[in-house]
């Protein structure tokens, strides 16, 4: 095959066009999930123009798709553009509600997605059942997924690749705040149990924190980590600042 007959792929696609591998019977772990996102790209057919592109190569990453212009709404496009997302439930909750017909039990679900390199999303979805619940969560998170800021701000790092954020940030939902402050490598994550799990998806390693508020309400402090995070990206840097505090977006180059 000549050159010019290879044509570029996504991560996930190369992935689903791979022959498979036989899993050994004998180790049975948990799967918790059975929606497997690289089975559905095997059988996915487009139905959107970003879609259609991803699937004829003319897009191959993340950066690309969302330079095009043109919105994110199959769940397939996050799979074959970053493959590999790991996915945690923050909150579960019950939601009973007293109709003409008896009690009506409903369930919320919080999501978080990330693939612990440069991607992390947040999404929260319901449904009667909880199983039905969590699946729809991770798809509205996919859906939401966006690429993070990291860089070197903290006067004590030294050069190399960032592990923590680039400058000093506030995030906040309903009456939570939060406040992101760089660290150096090696200080880990000084925040709350929630939001450490949403900067650990995310490929933060090192960071300091200072919250206000309602910190006990679980979804309000998730989704105010993924606030701060959504508004580095909206922050004006100079082209002298992200290579003084080597600043990058989405996954490690090495």
């Amino acid at each position: 095959m000549t050159e010019e007959e290879v044509k570029p792929m996504a991560p996930g696609l190369i992935q689903a066009h791979a022959p498979e591998v036989k899993e050994d019977s004998s180790d049975r772990r948990r799967k918790r999930k059975q929606n497997d996102p690289i089975a559905n790209l095997r059988k996915w057919e487009p139905r959107t123009r970003l879609g259609q592109k991803v699937m004829a190569g003319e897009i191959i990453t993340f950066e690309q798709a969302l330079n095009s212009g043109f919105p994110i709404r199959e769940v397939e496009i996050v799979d074959a553009l970053i493959p590999n997302l790991e996915d945690e439930v923050i909150q579960v909750n019950m939601i009973q509600r007293m109709t003409d017909s008896g009690r009506r039990v409903r369930f919320n679900v919080m999501a978080c997605v990330g693939n612990r390199d440069g991607y992390v999303g947040l999404g929260m979805a319901k449904a009667k059942d909880v199983g039905q619940a969590i699946e729809k969560a991770i798809v509205a998170a996919k859906l939401n997924v966006i690429s993070v800021q990291r860089g070197n701000g903290s006067w004590e790092s030294s050069m190399g690749p960032g592990t923590s954020i680039p400058f000093k940030i506030k995030g906040r939902s309903a009456s939570t705040r939060v406040t992101l402050m760089p660290a150096p490598s090696g200080k880990g994550l000084v925040i709350g149990e929630t939001g450490k799990r949403v900067l650990e998806l995310g490929g933060i390693t090192d960071v300091l924190s200072r919250t206000k508020g309602q910190t006990r309400t679980t979804i309000n402090y998730a989704a105010a980590t993924f606030n701060a995070l959504k508004n580095l990206n909206t922050t004006r840097v100079s082209n002298e600042q992200t290579e003084r505090l080597f600043i990058h977006k989405g996954r490690m180059i090495e």
